[in-house]
């Protein structure tokens, strides 16, 4: 569609979706051009969401095509077999010299490979269609890894918290001391002002510092820390190497490559090194190797996670944050992931 613009005019890049939310018209930049959408980020993702549907819609009716289309061909060479046997048969009842019965039979064999070969080219030509569809679906699709379940039950106390306070030099972190309890299930927020000392707390409920005053008492469980800088991935790596060092399930090498597909990284992608990875890529990286792992951790902790992320890789984020069935600690400034995640605490520093 052509719009016709009047009046001053903003253009804004930008990967916060509640401001995306204010804009009136959302412009989508992709490999094959410039897309339109007449409405805001929430009518762009519900159209996103219809094409999708309907590409699915066009693989499967492809796939049911494919089918007929190889029935339909290994019907016709059944017949035309059928009918050759009986023709020479009765060529040779009707006494036909045999030189006769060899031209007749290479006609016919003539005819038969023209016959396959119409159907294979029809049967090549859809299956290339049903590949374009597909790469159209993969690009366009949200991957959302399984995290499966934690195996602890829903209610159990993991964290208590009882006048605890942190210092750097002379001066404590909180004005106040701070009392809460971490029950497996919470999705809990931790919010304040940069500097407020969020970090910090995290690593006092991991138990890699040690409060100053008061105390904190811990269940046994297990977590996983993601940071804003993906230091889990490992930038001495490549991409196949990382996923490699993850496989606790001993995935076959086909399995893992075929993992790797799945999360996009294609084949000249499996040795680039994990240093030169954007955000993005780290993060779909990251969750490639949770599917490799053996175990699902009892708590995700997020650390500012979507910073550095495109829109795709921010929903993947969103929809698989959401569907994780264990304890989540969030730290983030980015108020429609909070809200998408389903928070349901905060612990406010400020």
């Amino acid at each position: 569609p052509v719009f016709q613009l009047s009046g001053p005019v903003f253009i804004i890049f930008s990967h916060d979706r509640t401001l995306l939310n204010m804009i009136p018209l959302t412009c989508e930049l992709a490999s094959d051009g410039v897309t339109f959408y007449g409405g805001n980020y929430e009518f762009y993702k519900q159209e996103k969401e219809i094409q999708v549907n309907a590409l699915l819609d066009q693989i499967e009716d492809k796939e049911k095509t494919i089918r007929k289309a190889r029935v339909t061909a290994r019907k016709v060479a059944e017949r035309r077999q059928k009918q050759d046997i009986r023709g020479k048969k009765k060529k040779q009842e009707e006494g036909v010299p045999k030189i006769l019965l060899n031209t007749l039979r290479n006609k016919a064999e003539a005819t038969t490979s023209k016959l396959k070969e119409s159907h294979t080219e029809k049967i090549d030509t859809l299956s290339s269609e049903l590949k374009e569809l597909r790469n159209q679906y993969t690009e366009t699709q949200l991957l959302k890894p399984d995290l499966h379940h934690s195996s602890l039950h829903q209610g159990k106390i993991l964290v208590t918290a009882q006048n605890i306070n942190y210092r750097y030099g002379a001066s404590y972190l909180w004005k106040d001391v701070l009392n809460f309890q971490i029950v497996s299930g919470d999705r809990i927020l931790l919010s304040g002002r940069n500097g407020a000392g969020k970090t910090t707390l995290v690593k006092l409920i991991t138990g890699e510092k040690t409060a100053i005053t008061g105390k904190i008492e811990k269940a046994s469980f297990s977590y996983l820390y993601i940071d804003q800088e993906y230091s889990m991935v490992d930038p001495g790596l490549s991409v196949l190497e990382f996923i490699g060092k993850h496989n606790e399930r001993h995935l076959m090498e086909h399995e893992i490559k075929t993992l790797l597909h799945r999360f996009l990284f294609p084949v000249d992608t499996w040795n680039k090194s994990c240093k030169w990875l954007s955000g993005g890529e780290k993060m779909r990286l990251l969750f490639c190797s949770f599917i490799a792992r053996d175990h699902v951790p009892d708590m995700l902790i997020l650390d500012e996670p979507t910073n550095n992320l495109d829109i795709n890789t921010l929903n993947i984020l969103t929809d698989s944050v959401r569907q994780f069935r264990g304890t989540v600690l969030v730290i983030s400034h980015d108020r429609y992931f909070v809200e998408e995640v389903g928070i349901d605490k905060e612990i406010n520093l400020d």
